[in-house]
């Protein structure tokens, strides 16, 4: 069986890595079934939104320590190097999921797990998760683009006390810095994120073309506002001339 494993239910995706071994630490054929998951919910025009968790109580632990050293032997050798490419893959892909998506955490979030948090587009954490980038504790270079990922949720100080200082947040604070929506009790961390993801997927071609559009805007990089105007503009048409035939076809 699959390390990720997909259940849609009402519109929603739930998308769980569960590879309690490594505390659903990633390597590259967990990175893989992910991406393929991935493209499962996109093929699925009935799903509206999703929901990414992690299994046994835990996020995700960040790469598997031997893939790392392994990597650290010969950083420029072409298997190496795409090894730590398939891991990079996973969350870009989770990012650029066509559906609005969550993040439900609980336990820890380490490293990689913690870009795979960040790339989602809104966070439920437990209130007592740990979330640590982690990267400087271990003497390597922060990598997947955290910081691009870090910032557009939160400040440079923050940015730099978690990335380069290596700060250890609770989701509490999480919540606090702008890195969550909300920081609640672990036993209800799933139930908060599927009602999030369910108000999305109501309406799950409408809930494609928004996200869409807000990923567009915010960035990173951010768009202007008279750019994001014109951008905006053909969506809403779109929405308007929607409705007004649904509304019609109900007289």
């Amino acid at each position: 069986m699959s390390p990720v494993q997909l259940e849609v239910q009402d519109g929603v995706a739930t998308i769980t890595v569960d590879a309690p071994e490594t505390r659903n630490a990633l390597n590259p054929s967990l990175s893989r079934d992910l991406v393929e998951v991935c493209e499962q919910v996109d093929a699925d025009a009935a799903v509206g939104a999703a929901v990414i968790r992690g299994g046994g109580g835990t996020f995700c632990s960040g790469a598997e320590r031997d893939l790392l050293s392994r990597n650290g032997e010969d950083p420029a050798d072409p298997d190496r190097y795409a090894e730590i490419g398939a891991i990079y893959d996973a969350f870009v892909r989770v990012g650029k999921l066509a559906v609005p998506t969550v993040a439900a955490v609980r336990g820890a979030a380490v490293g990689a797990g913690v870009n795979l948090l960040l790339a989602t587009d809104l966070r439920v954490v437990a209130s007592d998760a740990r979330i640590i980038a982690g990267f400087t504790r271990i003497g390597i270079h922060p990598g997947g683009g955290h910081f691009a990922l870090l910032g557009r949720l939160v400040g440079y100080e923050a940015a730099a006390a978690i990335g380069v200082f290596g700060a250890e947040i609770s989701g509490a604070r999480a919540a606090e810095l702008g890195m969550a929506w909300a920081a609640v009790d672990a036993g209800q961390v799933d139930d908060t994120a599927r009602e999030l993801a369910g108000a999305a997927a109501r309406d799950p071609e409408l809930a494609r073309r928004v996200v869409s559009s807000m990923r567009r805007e915010l960035g990173p990089p951010a768009m202007p506002w008279d750019v994001a105007v014109d951008a905006e503009r053909g969506s809403q048409m779109w929405s308007l001339r929607r409705r007004d035939v649904t509304a019609a076809a109900q007289r």
